[in-house]
């Protein structure tokens, strides 16, 4: 080790830790999403009410409404974040709030240090990869500032990317679908690292048959598996607690297509070009669908999968038109770990653009 590493590293973190303790601590940012958190939790568990079938409309009284911005929208969350937020119901508004932020907070910095430890495995420097996540300028304000759950959503996904990589599929399974169940975006690496999983060893051995198959390579089998095992244990509980509710959620992320932000890609496109902002919305969503389906065949052929689904989740951001600052944390951790430079300034190029948006300008 060169004698000036050790330092570097040690400024690096130090950067990185009162980054984000700094936003963490700082007073909500630009965004009021954090107190739907909390009073979708206070529907659910203080007043009876299922926060997937409610608005926080029906309890304007409540503590936390004052401060709510979407009045008459059910959860769009996912299950597993509504029942982990549930116990923030008994704490007094400003607590839970508080801990959210705390949450939003570790979450960036243990994804962080899951991208640094996978670094070197695919030949990338740690302390640029973790610095690339954890210092973007979206994830310190928004992110964290706003405490939004997509930073324990790609916190999953990242312990889902690292299980992958060190051969323990069962549990990467897990961990994308518990990451789709906080927010379904945060999941998008998942079916490439099916597909890569199949395409190494599209028939895994069974226990008697130890020569037929590389023991090396990862098992679809085990990914699957576990990815059945979290659905069942998850959706059980959803179902329990919300009915078949829940899917709501899923439902209304569709709806948000339909819907527009001022820098998304597409609308700005539209603005400029003066075309028709439903057929480029359209069109862009189309070409996803498109570029989603030749990325997986990239991967069947052999390309790296986990390239691959970075570029997937930096396309998803440029072809929706609801595109929120704090939604680029989405690709951060992929493009990181990708081993692709173009890629990679994209997103900061895309992540300079989201700069003014949400801005009190």
């Amino acid at each position: 080790m060169r004698l000036g590493a050790r330092p570097t590293k040690r400024l690096v973190w130090a950067t990185i830790l009162v980054a984000v303790a700094a936003f963490a601590t700082a007073p909500v940012l630009l965004s009021h999403d954090v107190y739907s958190y909390v009073d979708y939790a206070r529907l659910g568990v203080l007043h009876g009410l299922n926060p997937y079938v409610h608005r926080p409309a029906a309890e304007p009284f409540d503590a936390a409404y004052a401060r709510v911005t979407w009045i008459d929208a059910t959860s769009a969350y996912g299950p597993l974040f509504t029942l982990l937020a549930y116990p923030l119901a008994w704490l007094p508004v400003w607590w839970a709030v508080a801990a959210l932020k705390a949450a939003a907070g570790l979450a960036v910095l243990a994804t962080a240090a899951l991208v640094a430890r996978i670094a070197p495995s695919r030949g990338i420097s740690p302390l640029p990869a973790a610095a690339f996540v954890a210092l973007n300028p979206l994830v310190l304000i928004h992110v964290v500032g706003g405490a939004h759950n997509d930073a324990v959503a790609m916190l999953a996904a990242t312990v889902g990317l690292a299980a992958m990589l060190s051969a323990r599929e069962a549990s990467a399974g897990a961990a994308f679908v518990a990451a789709f169940a906080i927010k379904a975006p945060a999941a998008i690496a998942a079916p490439f690292a099916l597909v890569g999983a199949a395409r190494l060893n599209p028939f895994p051995p069974d226990e008697g048959d130890k020569g037929s198959a590389d023991l090396g390579s990862p098992s679809p089998r085990l990914l699957l598996a576990g990815a059945v095992a979290a659905a069942t244990a998850i959706g059980g509980a959803a179902y329990a607690a919300f009915g078949w509710h829940w899917l709501h959620a899923i439902e209304l992320l569709g709806r948000h297509e339909h819907k527009s932000t001022h820098l998304s890609v597409p609308t700005t496109f539209a603005r400029l070009s003066g075309l028709d902002e439903t057929a480029v919305r359209i069109a862009g969503l189309g070409l996803f669908i498109i570029a989603f389906a030749y990325l997986l065949h990239r991967t069947w052929r052999g390309a790296d999968w986990l390239r691959c689904a970075a570029w997937a989740g930096f396309l998803l951001l440029i072809a929706t038109a609801w595109l929120l600052p704090w939604y680029l944390l989405w690709a951060l951790p992929l493009v990181a770990l990708s081993r692709d430079r173009p890629l990679q300034l994209l997103t900061l190029a895309l992540t300079a653009y989201q700069l003014p948006a949400r801005m009190p300008l």
